[in-house]
């Protein structure tokens, strides 16, 4: 049912559009949901990075690095609930699947929290892998609350998220996560820690885009 929700409120977004002003995601080009330039910004351009994971080290890789154009279609389809341009993303997501090695892998979608699910009406992560073409499992979901991520560091970011994941029905399945973007990857992290738990073997995980890491500065 909840599948026959989301359709629904899927076509009514597009409806909407047709019947409001829209401008491009990525620049404000007035007329245009996204213009040439900015869908020429979101060409795949993979990258990686090793994050470190209970029961060994997981790759993570990201389609596009989250800042300029990708990060505004990003927030466009998550905060402006713009969902139809989460075709414009896909192929991003696409080439990390690739990269990964995830082609025989079930995508797992980072859970959505209930709070987010209905600010929004839709779960990003889903919505994403559904823009593939792939069909996702959503074993995982949350054991407790936990803050917004945003400000906390690395350490803070781990410790925010451990043991808040549980999942279920993995036990022998072949997997790779999926969410939106990675910063610090402590959310992939307590996700893959918890597919393990229950006997899931998972290949990497993925996402759109990637938080540009700072380099250290020399004097």
């Amino acid at each position: 049912m909840s599948e026959i929700v989301l359709a629904v409120r899927e076509a009514c977004a597009d409806a909407l559009a047709l019947l409001l002003p829209v401008s491009c995601a990525g620049c404000d080009e007035p007329d245009v949901a996204l213009c040439e330039r900015c869908a020429f910004a979101l060409a795949p351009d993979p990258r990686a990075q090793v994050v470190d994971a209970p029961g060994g080290a997981i790759t993570v890789w990201s389609g596009l690095a989250f800042e300029g154009v990708p990060a505004r279609v990003l927030r466009a389809v998550k905060e402006g609930g713009r969902t139809g341009l989460a075709t414009a993303l896909a192929p991003a997501l696409i080439a990390a699947l690739a990269r990964a090695g995830a082609a025989d892998a079930v995508p797992v979608p980072m859970p959505t929290s209930g709070r987010a699910y209905r600010r929004r009406g839709y779960r990003v992560p889903d919505l994403l892998v559904r823009s593939t073409g792939r069909r996702s499992r959503r074993l995982l979901r949350h054991a407790r609350r936990t803050s917004d991520q945003r400000g906390l560091d690395r350490d803070a970011r781990a410790r925010n998220v451990a043991d808040s994941l549980v999942a279920a029905d993995a036990a022998g399945l072949r997997v790779v996560v999926v969410d939106d973007v990675a910063t610090t990857g402590a959310s992939l992290a307590e996700a893959v820690r918890a597919l393990r738990a229950a006997g899931a073997d998972v290949v990497a995980a993925v996402t759109v885009a990637a938080t540009p890491r700072k380099r250290p500065t020399g004097r």
